[in-house]
């Protein structure tokens, strides 16, 4: 696709050019079958086949435990925000939260709907989140159903390096925009859910991952297509799953293992934002980072220009060299720059030099 632009969309994101290859190759026929992907049954024994392949290959890549279950929800991270608290809260038994940015606001205000709920820490200042907390700013109960927290925070640009000790409480985390970024040690949490239009694939889908221990918990007193027990001990089957982005989903994880697994994807964030910040920390005064430096995300990185129209400027300059989707969330205004794994280093080191350019002739 020659005239394929660098997509720096905080979600809808990239995705890989390969992977966007074999989903239009299904999309006209899968398998010889004589008919698309989009409109085979999900009860179909190909769809069973990329439904076990979709698992056992996130299972792989994210070195999940046998005591672990993957199920495939409608919703995206928004739904979860309820139905994790409708699962797991009651009148007698609370969840911490994490308060990092404004998805995580969200969650709390669900939760609220069902249970008591503390917060266990904020990092809010003057209507903005610079900063992760640190371990000794958590104030946590020890006779929590769950820590919730949002690993990586798309609008104000900060992300969990180290995950915080929670003294044995199962963290919950909403790992929408950075799963698949970098390895984890799932052993430390209870549930993680993503969205996956960010690193996983299309919107339309989300991933989630539970313990066997905390799905023991899970009540069952809840409507049916709420419930974590449904979705586990159906198979994500009792109601049409969206058979087209789960294989977009496992396309992606495809791509993923064929591209070094997630170290190779560590590796190669880690570079993007070495790019990235370093022309930030090389002209300060031009280009300002919102996040604290201990707390900087390698998924979004939220910049402000010493005025609105310098940000206006870059953003449609920006757009006109290739490089598009740049304009900043509405509550901290300026540019974002979303570089998930998909986006090539060859679209960061792209920009640096615009970025470069356009401070010598706008400084």
């Amino acid at each position: 696709m020659a005239n394929r632009v660098f997509n720096f969309s905080p979600g809808p994101a990239t995705l890989p050019l390969p992977v966007l290859e074999r989903l239009a190759e299904r999309v006209r026929e899968y398998d010889d079958l004589g008919m698309s992907l989009i409109e085979m049954s999900h009860r179909s024994k190909q769809f069973q086949g990329i439904l076990e392949d979709t698992k056992a290959l996130l299972a792989e890549l994210l070195v999940i435990p046998s005591n672990y279950k993957i199920f495939f929800a409608q919703g995206g991270a928004s739904l979860q925000f309820a139905m994790l608290p409708m699962n797991l809260l009651s009148a007698d038994v609370g969840a911490d939260y994490l308060i990092t940015g404004s998805w995580s606001k969200k969650a709390l205000k669900e939760a609220k709907r069902f249970g008591p709920v503390r917060v266990a820490a904020t990092t809010e200042e003057d209507g903005m989140f610079r900063r992760i907390p640190t371990q000794g700013e958590l104030s946590l109960d020890p006779n929590a159903a769950y820590v919730h927290l949002t690993s990586n925070n798309t609008i104000f640009s900060t992300q969990f390096d180290e995950f915080p000790d929670t003294g044995g409480v199962p963290i919950a985390a909403d790992m929408s925009s950075d799963i698949l970024s970098k390895p984890l040690d799932i052993s430390k949490f209870g549930f993680i859910y993503a969205g996956a239009q960010k690193n996983l694939g299309p919107a339309g889908v989300t991933v989630c991952i539970i313990s066997d221990e905390l799905l023991a918990r899970c009540s069952r007193d809840v409507p049916t297509m709420l419930s974590y027990h449904t979705f586990v001990e159906k198979d994500s089957l009792f109601n049409t799953p969206p058979v087209f982005a789960i294989y977009a989903v496992l396309e992606t994880l495809r791509w993923v293992k064929e591209n070094g697994g997630l170290e190779a994807m560590r590796a190669l964030n880690e570079e993007k934002g070495r790019l990235l910040y370093g022309i930030m920390d090389e002209m300060p005064a031009f280009y300002r980072g919102t996040a604290d430096k201990e707390s900087r995300s390698l998924m979004n990185v939220a910049i402000r220009l010493p005025n609105e129209e310098l940000e206006k400027r870059f953003i449609a300059e920006a757009a006109e060299a290739g490089f598009v989707n740049l304009k900043g969330h509405r509550s901290v205004g300026g540019i974002r720059v979303s570089m998930y794994n998909a986006l090539p280093l060859e679209g960061i080191s792209g920009l640096v030099n615009f970025m470069r350019t356009f401070a010598r002739n706008n400084g």
